[in-house]
């Protein structure tokens, strides 16, 4: 299991080529992938992200690559005199124009716009397969860093289990004395308002027969059963973030269910807290891939 956030970083440097990828991430629903590096490497784009999406599932990442040529350079200055007399013809024209002196000089002129220019051009194709294999170094960093984090997350949120398992086990033996004692006060009630004067015990009966299935929980609490069973199975899984994040909303619906059905004030403590520790999971869900 693995975290969704994390840092990975792989660093190539050989013959003057230095290529450096480096990735981040932080918790989304989704695979969000967006890259920042050179222009002259955007052909590799849709690389990249299909050797990312091989380490990682979902999240919100984001990939930068650094790149330097420190080889000796081949390219051959240029200079396009056509373009530099234009620019000089123009500003000699805006010198008459407005009666300026015109401070047009050779320096101004090789600061203009494709006045000067080489004839290199860099081939990244060359560097595709070091690219490629840098980008998967950083991505198994990136892994490790997450899956030291996740079974962090996985180990605190099994101990949360327990505990709402233990006060589901609360719940489920508070449950059958609510009706025993729900039937007693109810006697204890119709007795003083009578005052020794004989009723009809069927009566009594029919009405916590009602209460007996008004404030039934037992379905609610086999079905928290099974959600725990399923989140100790589920929770190893690799990918399993989004299944847990269906489970969680599962947890919260049977919890509250129990809380309105309940009619006790003991069950509904226990249920507050149940719905305390389901949030606590459920937001250390929200960090797993």
């Amino acid at each position: 299991m693995y975290s969704m956030t994390g840092y990975g970083r792989a660093e190539y440097s050989e013959n003057g080529i230095n290529l450096v990828v480096e990735l981040k991430s932080v918790n989304n629903r989704n695979f969000d992938f967006n890259v920042k590096m050179p222009r002259a490497f955007i052909c590799f784009e849709d690389k990249i992200r299909k050797t990312v999406s091989e380490y990682i599932k979902r999240g919100k990442i984001e990939i930068f690559v650094n790149f330097s040529d420190h080889r000796d350079a081949r390219a051959e200055i240029c200079a396009d005199l056509s373009r530099a007399a234009e620019y000089y013809k123009a500003a000699k024209a805006i010198s008459e124009s407005l009666g300026l002196n015109n401070d047009c000089t050779v320096s101004y002129l090789m600061k203009c716009p494709d006045v000067i220019t080489d004839d290199f051009t860099l081939d990244v194709t060359e560097f595709e397969d070091v690219l490629i294999s840098t980008v998967k170094k950083a991505c198994e960093t990136f892994n490790s860093m997450r899956k030291v984090e996740g079974e962090k997350l996985v180990s605190d949120m099994l101990s949360r289990m327990n505990t709402i398992e233990t006060l589901a086990e609360n719940v489920a033996l508070r449950a059958p004395l609510v009706v025993a004692e729900y039937k007693e006060k109810l006697k204890a009630r119709i007795e003083e308002a009578l005052s020794g004067v004989k009723y009809d015990e069927t009566r009594l009966l029919n009405e916590v027969a009602f209460f007996t299935d008004k404030a039934n929980i037992d379905e609610e609490l086999t079905r928290l059963k099974s959600h725990i069973s399923q989140f100790r199975s589920i929770v190893n899984t690799v990918g399993a973030g989004k299944k847990l994040d269906f489970l969680m909303q599962e947890f919260n619906r049977e919890t509250n269910t129990i809380c309105s059905k309940s009619n006790d004030l003991t069950i509904t403590e226990y249920g507050l807290s149940l719905k305390n520790e389901i949030e606590k999971v459920r937001e250390q869900v929200q960090n797993l891939e």
